[in-house]
């Protein structure tokens, strides 16, 4: 079974398109013949795990991706780290804005993901989707969840998981607007193909994808 999930709609914007995707993704997963599910997350710190929780208990998957809207950025980016702080620029949907605090009092610093995060930046290349293996995933709602759901993973032995930012697609921006954006299908196509790429690969590959600053 393939989870993914994707965020409602944040900060004043009508969709999200890291939900309208991952149902999208799903939708072309199960033409493929593989059982995938998607889930909708609240934007709202702590609430967003219990529903992520929730949803590894109902739906037991060998994989999770979780998906997050980076609006700004140009590409698919395939997050490597998460880290244990919430500090929020914006408040959530919940009016929360937590500053400098763990997500899970006690634990580790930081979780890697264990997609194959450089097989997946390879095969979305090939595929021509802008895509790069990203260092951070902020500390908003999206690396929450993304170190809520590798603690989850912790005690699930076999079971997959990381998360995927995706950029503004072009419905949401205003006419004239120079901000990067990325069709819809082609979001949808992303995560479709890194749950392709981690359903088929057991050892990520040894290519260069850091960062210099």
């Amino acid at each position: 079974m393939i989870l993914l999930t994707g965020f409602e709609p944040f900060g004043g914007h009508s969709t999200n398109p890291s939900w309208l995707a991952a149902q999208e993704a799903a939708v072309r997963l199960r033409a493929e013949g593989f059982e995938a599910q998607a889930v909708e997350l609240p934007c709202v710190f702590g609430e967003a795990i219990r529903v992520l929780e929730s949803a590894l208990e109902q739906h037991r998957p060998g994989l999770v991706i979780c998906a997050g809207q980076a609006g700004g950025r140009p590409r698919i980016s395939l997050e490597r780290v998460a880290i244990n702080c919430d500090d929020a620029r914006i408040p959530d949907n919940a009016g929360n804005a937590p500053v400098d605090q763990p997500v899970v009092h006690g634990g580790p610093a930081a979780y890697f993901s264990t997609l194959p995060v450089k097989a997946a930046l390879a095969a979305l290349t090939a595929a021509d989707i802008p895509a790069e293996v990203s260092q951070t995933a902020g500390t908003y709602v999206c690396n929450h969840v993304f170190y809520g759901l590798m603690h989850a993973l912790r005690l699930r032995p076999g079971t997959r998981g990381g998360f995927v930012h995706v950029p503004y697609e072009p419905g949401q921006l205003p006419p004239g607007s120079s901000a990067p954006a990325l069709p819809l299908e082609q979001q949808a196509e992303a995560l479709a193909v890194v749950a392709r790429t981690a359903s088929a690969t057991t050892a990520d590959l040894r290519i260069a994808a850091g960062a210099t600053h």
